[in-house]
């Protein structure tokens, strides 16, 4: 009993990833695609969809969440052994930025449904971990704000959303994207804007 139950299981897990998978494609693909189009994509019929996920939004937040802990651990992943906090600022921001053009029309996506307030809280831990990193940046003068910590992080994290945006509306080259945002974010906190420039092509080497 217990393993039919496990192989059960297995299996509705195996279709509630492969529904993620497919939605995040059509849904990038199809802003305005359809539970009905999401199913006949991954093969399931429309039941088993709305069996994992109750409505389109509930759907889309799930995306949005899965979304925002990628983010997280690339965060974490480019600031990692990192003492010194320009660098470790630029490298976060491009490592970031590296997985960022998965997302960002979902995140564009995602303001339709899920309120902003609701994506602020998601990356309330990243904005914390950042404030941390401008805290340091600041006592030590690398950094220079009118701006207390907490307040430039919340900035930061508003002008990266932003680009995703100026990306999206073909404001910005994708390719150049990264670099762009690392530099202005470092600028943004008070880093000569000769100084971000050289730090970033240093890093994107």
């Amino acid at each position: 009993m217990t393993s039919m139950t496990t192989g059960t299981t297995s299996r509705a897990d195996a279709n509630r990833r492969r529904i993620l998978d497919v939605a995040l494609a059509e849904l990038l693909r199809d802003p305005d695609a359809s539970m009905d189009q999401i199913a006949r994509a991954a093969g399931v019929v429309r039941r088993t969809v709305y069996g994992h996920f109750p409505n389109r939004e509930a759907l889309i937040s799930t995306l949005v969440d899965e979304a925002v802990e990628a983010l997280a651990a690339a965060h974490a992943a480019g600031r990692e052994g990192v003492g010194e906090p320009a660098e470790a600022v630029a490298r976060s921001v491009l490592a970031v930025w590296e997985i960022a053009d998965r997302y960002r029309l979902l995140i564009a996506l995602a303001q339709r449904t899920v309120t902003m307030q609701g994506i602020r809280e998601r990356l309330a831990p990243v904005r914390q971990t950042a404030t941390g990193m401008l805290r340091r940046g600041l006592d030590q003068g690398v950094f220079s704000s009118p701006l207390p910590a907490a307040a430039l992080a919340y900035v930061h994290e508003q002008m990266l959303v932003a680009l995703m945006e100026a990306v999206n509306d073909g404001l910005v080259a994708a390719e150049e994207a990264g670099r762009c945002a690392a530099v202005t974010i470092l600028t943004a906190a008070g880093v000569p804007a000769s100084t971000a420039t050289e730090l970033v092509a240093e890093l994107n080497d």
